[in-house]
């Protein structure tokens, strides 16, 4: 006989309906903004919930952040008014001196920020090359490394970090392990699931995925002292994502897998379109077999790779940048994630300072029609080639 009560219902119907939401007083099904700077006290001056004041967060908020543990398996996350405040955060909590493993090439304004904090001695950071387990091994110092951090796959080359490997490296000396997965959001990598201490997605681009909220997500599979630390941290910054962000990244993460699957859908086609084109030196995308990552992101992902492609485009910088110039249907602008496709020139974007190709674009694929992308692509290499 079918159990009609106990059901565990799919991660997906959970999403789509915010974790069953229904308003007790209306029966509403879309919860409401809660934009309360102050909360009053009980009659016995108690804490009614556990708000005081807006920088302890809000009932949207925490509802957003439900939604998300829901999805990464998590014990607790923790929102922020933007994936830097986020990093942030984690980077504050580091004690003066610690060791920490990062990328030499990973999201710029993280790079930028620890390279900072190296330069005035607040950190001693060993960088490897992402998605080389070999150089991440020797970079750790066993006792002594505090944090390994990884991004996977790697902005902007889409390098692929086995995070489970890279866990029993950074857990062998002693250190935690944050995974960046932004470019394969919970609907595709549960990082927690791999054995990553701390989950990190800028919740700017896949989780809300309409361009129209800024915000970052910390998970973790325990609550401890340790994150009951990091939320101190959000709160003396007064970096809690607010209401209204809140409430708008609800609306958006219940299409979350619809979009995802589009845009992997998309990509590919694309990648797989531009791979040996004449005018392409290069198609940077773990979905494509040829991939010296594409096993170990098949893995992390169930076989869905995403909508991040870069491509290195042949003949000279200048050409590289007319072609975003040309595209008239993919928008040139930094970003990613959301349901419209992006192209940038990820030099000019980056500084001078980043180690990038020169002719690389990096590609955020959207819902759009996969044909018209093509001939969006192929027009403009075709003009920046004339």
């Amino acid at each position: 006989m079918t159990d009609h009560k106990n059901r565990k219902h799919a991660l997906t119907t959970r999403v789509v309906q915010a974790l069953h939401f229904v308003e007790e007083d209306t029966g509403a099904v879309i919860p409401a903004i809660q934009p309360a700077a102050t909360y009053a006290r009980d009659e016995n001056y108690e804490i009614r919930k556990p708000y005081w004041y807006r920088r302890d967060g809000s009932q949207t908020t925490s509802h957003a952040e439900a939604v998300i543990a829901e999805m990464e398996g998590a014990a607790d996350s923790l929102l922020f008014s933007s994936g830097m405040s986020a990093c942030s955060a984690v980077i504050e909590h580091l004690p003066t001196g610690a060791h920490v493993v990062a990328p030499k090439v990973m999201y710029h304004g993280v790079l930028h920020q620890l390279q900072t904090y190296e330069a005035k001695q607040r950190l001693n950071i060993t960088y490897y090359t992402a998605g080389n387990l070999e150089e991440l091994a020797t970079a750790v110092r066993p006792g002594e490394t505090t944090l390994v951090w990884v991004e996977t796959p790697n902005n902007p080359n889409w390098e692929v970090t086995d995070i489970a490997a890279a866990a029993e490296i950074a857990h062998a000396a002693g250190a935690k392990l944050m995974c960046d997965c932004t470019g394969t959001p919970p609907s595709m990598t549960r990082a927690l699931d791999f054995g990553a201490d701390i989950s990190f997605h800028s919740a700017t681009k896949y989780l809300n995925g309409h361009s129209d909220v800024t915000a970052g997500v910390l998970s973790v599979k325990e609550v401890d002292d340790y994150w009951e630390e990091i939320a101190l941290i959000r709160k003396l910054a007064g970096t809690v994502l607010q209401s209204f962000d809140a409430w708008l990244l609800i609306r958006g993460m219940r299409t979350l897998f619809l979009r995802v699957e589009r845009a992997s859908q998309n990509a590919m086609a694309i990648a797989k379109h531009f791979d040996g084109h004449d005018q392409v030196e290069a198609v940077l995308y773990p979905g494509l077999p040829s991939d010296p990552g594409h096993e170990v992101a098949k893995k992390q992902t169930g076989g869905q790779f995403g909508g991040m492609i870069s491509i290195i485009v042949k003949g000279d910088e200048q050409t590289a940048i007319d072609v975003t110039r040309f595209c008239q249907l993919f928008y040139p602008a930094t970003s990613l994630g959301g349901v419209e496709s992006l192209v940038e020139h990820r030099k000019t974007v980056s500084g001078e300072g980043f180690p990038v190709h020169p002719r690389l674009l990096r590609l955020s694929i959207g819902i759009e029609d996969a044909d018209d992308l093509i001939w969006d692509l192929e027009q403009a290499l075709a003009r920046a080639n004339s």
